[in-house]
C-alpha cells in the first residue's frame, strides 16, 4: 500500500500529518480474520459470515421465550436468544422488521439486566449492534448516537482483562468512524484511531480473532475521507479500500462489499488516464471484481467488460512487465468463462495460447505454476470435449497430474486438483475403455471428497463425478450391482446440495433419473421407473426451448415412457415417447453427434406402436416415419448400417397393416442399402440379410417375381452358412428357407409365416426333391462327377444330391 503526507484544505490547523500515516500504517498491518467473542449463552460477531441463523432458528428461540413467561427465571437469557436470531436472519434476509424486533427484544432484557447484572454488557453490546444496522439501512441519526452510548456502556463493563474488551473497542472504534463520515468531526476519528490501537494489542499478529481485513477497510476509508475530489493521492485511497473489499468479498461472499469495490475502481480508474503508471492495476483490478460478480449473478456485461479490462491491463504489461503472468492468466480464466457461455472456439483457442504464455512465465519452482497447470489442463480438457482431439486430452491429463504433484497434502487447491484430474481420467476411459483409467479416477474423487466435508462449498463437484464414475463402471466389463447402487446414492446426495434455483440442480436430476432407469433395466422394479420419469420431467423443466441440453432429457424421458409402455400398455405413454422423440430429432439435425441416436429411438418407438398396432395415426401421417428417412445419417457414419435396419422393419410393419406398395418397395431398397455396410465379416451381415430377404419374400407374393423369391432363397442360405445351429436367429431363418422353397416347387402349396402357432404339415422329402428337380432343369442332362469321374444322369444327379451331407441337414433341419 502507498503511503502519502499530505494537508487537509478542510482544517490546515490539524495535525493531519500525524492522522494520515497512521491510518495508513495501521491498515497495513492488518490482515483477513475475523472478529468473535462469546458470553456463556452466545457467539458474539461483529459481521456473521454467510451461514446464518434459519427460519428453524427463530421459530426454536420464539417456542423457548413462550416457555418463559413474565416473571419466570431465565426469560432475560430467551428474551436475548431470540433477539440474536432474529438480527442474525436480517443480516442474511435483510427483513427490517426481523432488526426492529430484535431490538424490541434486546431493550426488554436490558430492563431486566439492570446495572450490577453480571450479562448487562452483552445486552448492551447486542443493542448497539442492532441499531448500528439499523442506522446503516435507515439512515437515522438517532440510532448512531444510542449505539455509540451503548457501546460505551458495554466498554465501561469489560475491563482489562474482560475477554471481550477487544470487541467492544472495535464496534465502539466503527461507530465513532461512522460518525466521523457523517459529521466530520476529527476528534471520532481520533478516538476510533485510539480504540483500534487498543483492539490491536489485546490481539496481537497472528491471533486468532484479529480482524484486520474489517479493521483495514475502516481505516482505509478514514483515509479516503482526507482525500478529498482533487488530492494527488485520492486514487491511491479509492484502489486501497477498494483492494480490501475484495479481500472481504473473497472470504465472505457479501455481494455489498464487491458492489463497493466495484463502484470504488471505477472511480480510481477515472483518476488514472491513459498513461499514468498505476492505470494498469486499476484495469486488473476493476476486471476481476467484474468477473467475480459475473460468477455470482451471471450477467454477461460483467464478463464483456471484464474481457476488455483485461485486455487493456495486458496491453500495458508489455514483455519483461512483472505483472504480464498475472494479467496474461486472468484474461485467459476470463475467456475460457466466455467459452463456457456462448461456445465460442475463438474464445477456448485465445484462452489456451495465454495460459501457454503464462506457464512459460512461472518456471519451475514459481508459486503459481501450479494454478498455471490447472487452468491449462482444464481449458485443453474442454476443447477435447469440443472437437475430439486425443492429443489434447492426453495434454490436460499430463498438465493435471503436474499441477496436483506442487499442491501436496495441505495446500488449499489440492481438491480442484484431485477433482480435475480425476475427471479427465473418466473422459480417457471413456474413450479408450480402458478400466485402470477409471478406476484411478474414482480413487482420486474418493480423496477429493474427503477434503470437501458436508459445508464445503465444492462437495457437489466431487459426489457428482463419484456417481457419475461409478455409474461408468457398472455399465463397464465390470458391472457390479454395487456400482449402481453407489452411484444412485451419490447423486441423491449431490441433489440434495442443489435446491431449487441452483445452476447444477438440472445435471444432477438428469443423472439420478438415467441411474434409476438403468435399475429398473436390472430389477424391473417399477417405482424405480416412476421416480426416474418424475426426475425427467423436472429436469425438462429447467431445460426450456433454445437450452442446449434440452434434447438429452427429451431422450432421457421417451425412453423412460417407452419402457413403461412396455411394462405396461398405456398408449399414452408411448404415444408421448414418439412426441417427444420427434422433438428431440429436431434439434439433432444431420451433423449433430447425437442425429443417428435421435433417428434411431424414435424408428423404435414407432416401430414398437406399429407392432402392437397402437400408434394407428402415426402409420397415416406422412411426417412421422418419413420424417426419420429423410433425415438419415450420412455416408460413413458408423449407425448409418443400423438405422437403416430399423427404418426396414418399421416400413415393412407398415406395409403389413396398410399394404402400401411403395412402402415395400423403399424397404427393399434400404435393405440392399444396409446389406452393403454388413461385410462378410460382420457380426450384423446375417440380420441385414433376413431382412432383405423378408422384403423379396413379400414383394414375390404381391409382384410375382420370380427372381424376387430366387433371390431371398440365396439370402436365407447364407444366413444359415453365416449363423452356427442352435442360435435363435438360426432357427428362423431355417424355417424361411424352407418356406421360400416351398413356394417355389408348389406355388400352390399352403404356406405359412414363421411361428404361426397351427402350422400344416408338408412333406419336406417332396419339397427338397421338388426344388432340386427345378434347379436341374436348366443344367445339362449328364455331369461328370468330378470325384469318380463318371458321367451321371438326371437321376443319378438327384440320387448323388439325396446322398450328400447338405440334404442330410436340410432333412435334420
Amino acid at each position: 500500500m502507498i503511503v502519502s503526507t499530505f494537508y487537509s484544505d478542510r482544517n490546515p490547523t490539524l495535525p493531519v500529518l500525524y492522522l494520515i500515516p497512521c491510518l495508513l500504517s495501521l491498515a497495513d498491518r492488518l490482515f483477513c480474520s475475523f472478529f468473535a467473542s462469546s458470553d456463556k449463552n452466545h457467539i458474539h460477531c461483529v459481521y456473521p459470515p454467510h451461514s446464518m441463523a434459519s427460519m428453524d432458528d427463530v421459530s426454536h428461540k420464539r417456542a423457548a421465550l413462550e416457555s418463559c413467561p413474565p416473571g419466570s427465571n431465565g426469560r432475560d437469557v430467551a428474551l436475548f436468544n431470540l433477539a440474536v436470531a432474529l438480527r442474525n436472519r436480517f443480516m442474511k434476509g435483510g427483513k427490517f422488521s426481523d432488526l426492529d424486533e430484535a431490538i424490541t427484544l434486546l431493550r426488554d432484557v436490558l430492563e431486566l439486566r439492570p446495572s450490577g447484572h453480571h450479562d448487562q454488557s452483552p445486552s448492551l453490546h447486542r443493542l448497539a449492534l442492532c441499531l448500528s444496522n439499523r442506522y446503516d439501512s435507515k439512515g437515522a441519526v438517532a440510532d448512531l448516537e444510542e449505539a455509540v452510548t451503548l457501546g460505551r456502556a458495554a466498554l465501561e463493563l469489560r475491563l482489562l482483562g474482560h475477554p471481550d474488551r477487544a470487541v467492544s473497542l472495535y464496534n465502539l472504534a466503527c461507530d465513532l468512524r461512522t460518525m466521523f463520515e457523517k459529521f466530520a468531526r476529527l476528534h471520532d476519528l481520533e478516538e476510533a484511531i485510539e480504540l483500534h490501537r487498543a483492539a490491536l494489542e489485546l490481539l496481537p499478529i497472528g491471533h486468532r480473532d484479529q480482524s484486520s481485513s474489517l479493521q483495514a477497510i475502516t481505516l482505509g476509508r478514514a483515509a479516503l475521507g482526507f482525500c478529498l475530489p482533487g488530492h494527488p493521492d485520492r486514487a491511491v485511497s479509492l484502489y486501497n479500500v477498494a483492494g480490501d473489499l475484495w479481500k472481504r468479498f473473497q472470504k465472505y461472499a457479501r455481494m455489498y462489499d464487491l458492489e463497493a469495490a466495484i463502484e470504488l475502481h471505477r472511480a480510481a480508474l477515472e483518476l488514472r488516464p491513459s498513461g499514468h503508471r498505476d492505470r494498469s492495476a486499476s484495469l486488473h483490478g476493476l476486471a476481476l471484481c467484474l468477473s467475480n460478480r459475473y460468477d455470482s449473478q451471471g450477467t454477461v456485461a460483467d464478463l464483456e467488460e471484464a474481457v476488455t479490462h483485461g485486455r487493456a491491463a495486458l496491453k500495458l504489461h508489455l514483455p519483461g512487465h512483472p505483472d504480464r503472468a498475472v494479467s496474461l492468466y486472468s484474461l485467459a480464466c476470463d475467456l475460457r468463462t466466455m467459452f463456457k457461455k456462448h461456445a465460442r472456439m475463438s474464445d477456448l483457442e485465445e484462452a489456451i495460447e495465454l495460459h501457454h504464455a503464462a506457464l512459460e512465465l512461472r518456471p519451475s519452482g514459481h508459486h503459481q505454476r501450479s494454478a498455471s497447470l490447472h487452468r491449462l489442463a482444464d481449458c485443453l480438457s474442454n476443447r477435447y470435449s469440443s472437437q475430439g482431439v486425443v492429443a489434447d486430452l492426453e495434454e490436460a491429463v499430463t498438465l493435471g497430474r503436474a499441477a496436483l504433484e506442487l499442491r501436496l497434502p495441505g495446500h488449499p487447491d489440492r481438491a480442484a486438483s484431485l477433482n480435475n484430474l480425476a475427471c479427465d481420467l473418466r473422459k480417457r476411459f471413456r474413450k479408450h475403455a480402458r478400466m485402470d483409467d477409471l478406476d484411478e479416477a474414482i480413487e482420486l474423487h474418493h480423496a477429493a471428497l474427503e477434503l470437501r466435508p458436508p459445508g464445503h462449498r465444492d462437495r457437489f463437484s466431487s459426489l457428482h463425478g463419484l456417481a457419475l464414475c461409478f455409474s461408468d463402471r457398472y455399465g463397464g466389463t465390470q458391472g457390479a450391482v454395487t456400482d449402481l447402487e453407489d452411484a444412485i446414492a451419490l447423486g441423491r446426495a449431490a441433489l440434495e446440495l442443489c435446491p431449487q434455483g441452483h445452476p447444477d440442480r438440472v445435471v444432477s436430476l438428469y443423472n439420478v433419473a438415467r441411474n434409476l432407469r438403468k435399475r429398473f433395466q436390472k430389477h424391473a422394479r417399477m417405482y424405480d421407473l416412476e421416480e426416474a420419469i418424475e426426475l425427467h420431467r423436472a429436469a425438462l423443466e429447467l431445460r426450456p426451448s433454445g437450452h442446449r441440453d434440452r434434447s438429452s432429457s427429451l431422450h432421457g424421458l421417451s425412453c423412460c415412457l417407452s419402457n413403461r409402455y412396455t411394462s405396461q400398455g398405456a398408449v399414452a405413454d408411448l404415444e408421448e415417447a414418439v412426441t417427444l422423440g420427434h422433438a428431440a430429432l429436431e434439434l439433432c439435425p444431420p451433423g449433430h453427434p447425437h442425429h443417428g441416436l435421435s433417428v434411431k429411438r424414435l424408428a423404435a418407438y414407432i416401430r414398437q406402436g406399429f407392432q402392437n398396432r397402437t400408434l394407428m395415426h402415426d402409420l397415416k401421417n406422412p411426417i412421422g416415419l418419413r420424417r426419420a428417412a429423410l433425415q438419415l445419417l450420412p455416408l460413413g457414419h458408423p449407425d448409418r448400417s443400423s438405422l437403416l435396419r430399423s427404418l426396414v422393419r418399421c416400413l415393412l410393419d407398415r406395409y403389413d397393416n396398410q399394404g402400401i406398395v411403395c412402402d415395400l418397395e423403399e424397404a427393399v431398397t434400404l435393405g440392399r442399402a444396409a446389406l452393403e455396410l454388413y461385410p462378410p465379416s460382420h457380426p450384423g451381415r446375417a440380420s441385414s440379410l433376413h431382412d432383405l430377404a423378408q422384403c423379396l419374400e413379400k414383394r414375390f407374393r404381391h409382384q410375382l417375381i420370380a427372381t424376387d423369391l430366387d433371390e431371398a432363397i440365396a439370402l436365407e442360405q447364407e444366413v444359415l452358412q453365416l449363423l452356427p445351429p442352435g442360435n435363435p436367429s438360426y432357427d428362423a431363418s431355417q424355417h424361411c428357407f424352407m418356406t421360400y422353397l416351398q413356394m417355389k416347387i408348389n406355388p400352390e402349396v399352403v404356406v405359412t409365416p414363421p411361428r404361426a402357432p397351427d402350422v400344416p404339415r408338408f412333406d419336406i422329402n417332396q419339397v427338397i426333391r421338388g426344388f432340386a428337380l427345378e434347379s436341374l432343369k436348366i443344367t445339362p442332362t449328364r455331369l461328370l462327377h468330378t470325384h469318380t469321374g463318371v458321367l451321371c444322369n438326371r437321376d443319378a444327379q438327384i440320387s448323388h444330391f439325396m446322398r450328400s451331407q447338405q440334404y442330410g441337414q436340410l432333412l435334420s433341419s
